[in-house]
């Protein structure tokens, strides 16, 4: 980073973006321009304890691009901004929000040098039958399940084909978990969900599986604890000859019983597991394996160890859930 970074960080209410400015007050860094849509959940909760120098509305910062305003001039734009449930029908608000207000956003960083680092997803590989190579990716390839995953395929294929893919960095974040995500809803990780039901009752729900070669419980994601994703982002950024596509996971798939296995531990109870019947409408869209090679981001000089999924959840579970604390609180 330069001696004196300014930095915009979208979405910088939300999950990972209020974990980024975190991590940013953490190395002392606090010229930082937060810009969300607060609305009417509980996220403005997740900037209480950080240090950031002013907050714009998402639609105020729109407007400001299309004029062409400079606001002080950034030397770093973490886009994190979006809508991210994977549940989301509404193409075309999808298609606004996710697709078209990165395009803008993207622009206007590379035409005042502003190195630019935004949030596409593991959604966009799809089942995964085509691969999830982030080193030599074939886009076109790829079939994303939902409206959500084709939102952010889009733009990775738009940046390609406008010859900007390699000036920016775009992260096909995997299944983070982790502090600051509450006001998340539906879309908060299983973690976050299982240790109320495992506090209330003593047991946890996990999805049936559907398919004859994956045993009820053994679908398998790729976890990454959120302070490993946010220190990855950062490296990233920091790094000015990376660009693309990069995938951040930990490089390790476990199943939805190993995730509860660690979530029953840290809380110190015996692990009790009923297998429950998935949504009809989420049957055909269901990732059943997903694993994140990560050898294109070792090859930029990350060499920090990705917390074990054990150390993660206790982390999590024990500093955070049931403090009832957040990052920076």
């Amino acid at each position: 980073m330069s001696d004196s970074p300014r930095i915009l960080v979208t979405g910088g209410a939300g999950f990972i973006g209020s974990a980024i400015v975190w991590a940013l007050n953490e190395r002392g860094i606090e010229d930082i321009v937060v810009c969300d849509r607060l609305s009417r959940d509980e996220k403005w909760k997740n900037l209480v304890p950080l240090r950031f120098s002013d907050y714009i509305d998402a639609d105020d910062l729109s407007v400001r691009i299309d004029r062409g305003d400079d606001l002080g001039g950034f030397t770093h734009i973490y886009h994190l901004g979006a809508c991210s449930a994977t549940t989301e029908l509404d193409a075309d608000y999808l298609m606004r929000n996710n697709y078209e207000y990165t395009k803008r956003l993207a622009h206007w960083a590379l035409e005042r040098g502003t190195r630019f680092v935004y949030a596409s997803s593991a959604a966009t590989y799809g089942d995964g039958s085509q691969g999830m190579d982030d080193r030599d990716p074939d886009l076109d390839r790829l079939r994303p399940l939902n409206m959500y995953g084709y939102s952010k395929h889009l733009f990775d294929l738009y940046a390609r084909r406008r010859g900007i893919l390699d000036a920016i960095v775009g992260l096909k974040y995997f299944n983070v978990f982790g502090p600051n995500e509450g006001h998340k809803g539906d879309m908060r990780s299983v973690v976050h969900k299982a240790f109320a039901q495992i506090r209330d009752t003593g047991r946890v729900g996990l999805f049936k599986s559907y398919r004859p070669d994956y045993d009820h419980g053994r679908q398998q994601r790729d976890f990454l604890y959120v302070k490993d994703a946010v220190a990855m982002t950062i490296h990233l950024a920091e790094h000015p000859t990376a660009g693309g596509l990069f995938n951040l996971g930990s490089g390790v798939a476990h199943t939805w019983v190993d995730l509860a296995e660690a979530i029953f531990a840290a809380m110190d109870r015996e692990t009790a597991i009923d297998f429950i019947e998935m949504p009809e409408g989420l049957r055909e869209k269901y990732q059943y394996h997903t694993c994140a090679d990560i050898a294109k981001l070792r090859g930029t000089g990350y060499d920090r160890p990705v917390m074990s999924l054990r150390d993660a959840v206790a982390d999590y579970v024990r500093g955070y859930l049931a403090t009832g604390r957040g990052l920076g609180a």
